[in-house]
């Protein structure tokens, strides 16, 4: 039998797999528990607006599932464009921003290159730069979060894409305006930065970068976001890239014709136009960070400060067994050893109830 494992190229034999949360009906299946909770993948509990419900149910018709997606996006393009105050052409639609992570490394990288990004940063990241056999630039950590000194001492002639999760998943870490403007200012301009603002909705910090003027003044900055967190959308799978328009011109070259579908860019663009309900997402979030945040203190656990729809928490034994004793206990999180942090769980935000079974069943099992 043939070798396909030989086959296939230096990169991809090098992956592994990115592991989600474990399903709900999973978990169901393996332990027999029925009314189990996940708070594993960072999803919004409040699901989408009630407007983007009733408008895909219109468009749950032969005809609009028969044919096939705008494959330019147009109208979700122009949503976008008037709701962030950027032009069309500086947008890169994705299915889910992780889509266009991977875009981004194949239109940039080559195996003689590399992709720079911090310890615990998102796992997508080392998984885009191994698919195209990138040489990777792996930046130590600075209190759990991105130090923007010790990426600017790994800067050589082989850097080509820097990324960087602000806030970082899984830390819930962030950078500052001041802090991450002077970075800019010191990256060469053949150095594309990666802005990755997946939970960008959801923080309250003053001084939390408003990165979209940026755009202006570093042509080789790159932002990613999504709709799959605040707006509720997770299982529709769509994202956007704001960038120069000649950085997106390329990566619409490398980009699927229907990389989106058409229920999708329904959604996304319905969604927008529901700032009620997103607001009322963000207030949610607020207070399950701090109903988390008492209960840690109250229980004596440390837990990093975070400003996206998480908290990492140190059980201060093994993740992954106080993880699979919680799975036997009805609830989902996510351990986070693979991250280098192993003796810490991330805990997604979710309804007061939720939180509050979570938080008793960690009682139990610690």
């Amino acid at each position: 039998m043939c070798d396909f494992f030989a086959l296939a190229t230096l990169g991809v034999q090098g992956l592994k797999p990115y592991q989600p949360g474990k399903p709900l009906d999973e978990l169901e299946r393996d332990y027999g528990i029925k009314n189990a909770i996940k708070l594993a993948s960072n999803e919004n509990p409040l699901g989408p607006s009630p407007n983007v419900l009733a408008a895909l149910q219109n468009a749950c018709t032969p005809d609009g599932i028969a044919r096939y997606p705008d494959g330019g996006g147009f109208r979700l393009k122009q949503a976008l464009s008037q709701h962030l105050g950027v032009n069309s052409a500086q947008i890169t639609l994705g299915n889910g921003s992780n889509d266009l992570l991977e875009l981004i490394a194949r239109a940039f990288v080559t195996p003689d290159l590399a992709i720079m990004f911090a310890q615990h940063a998102f796992a997508i990241y080392l998984l885009a730069a191994q698919a195209v056999g990138a040489q990777m630039q792996i930046a130590p950590a600075k209190n759990w979060g991105h130090d923007l000194h010790a990426m600017l001492a790994l800067l050589n002639e082989k850097t080509r894409v820097i990324f960087i999760a602000n806030p970082n998943n899984p830390t819930g870490t962030w950078l500052d305006s001041d802090s991450l403007k002077a970075f800019l200012a010191q990256v060469p301009d053949k150095v594309l930065v990666v802005l990755d603002e997946a939970y960008v909705e959801y923080v309250q910090e003053p001084d939390y970068p408003n990165s979209l003027p940026w755009l202006a003044q570093y042509p080789n900055l790159i932002i990613t976001r999504t709709f799959s967190k605040a707006y509720g959308l997770a299982g529709l799978r769509v994202g956007y890239s704001l960038s120069h328009p000649d950085v997106a011109d390329l990566l619409n070259r490398v980009r699927q014709p229907f990389n989106v579908n058409s229920l999708a860019l329904l959604a996304a663009e319905t969604a927008l136009q529901d700032s009620a309900h997103l607001a009322q997402g963000v207030a949610l979030n607020q207070a399950g960070m701090q109903q988390f945040i008492n209960a840690f203190k109250q229980m004596g656990l440390n837990y990093l400060p975070s400003v996206g729809n998480f908290l990492c928490v140190d059980t201060e034994q093994s993740g992954v067994e106080v993880y699979e004793s919680l799975l036997r206990e009805g609830v989902i999180v996510r351990p986070v050893a693979n991250y280098g942090l192993p003796s810490h769980l991330r805990i997604s935000i979710g309804k007061e109830q939720e939180n509050a079974l979570c938080i008793e069943a960690l009682k139990r099992v610690l």
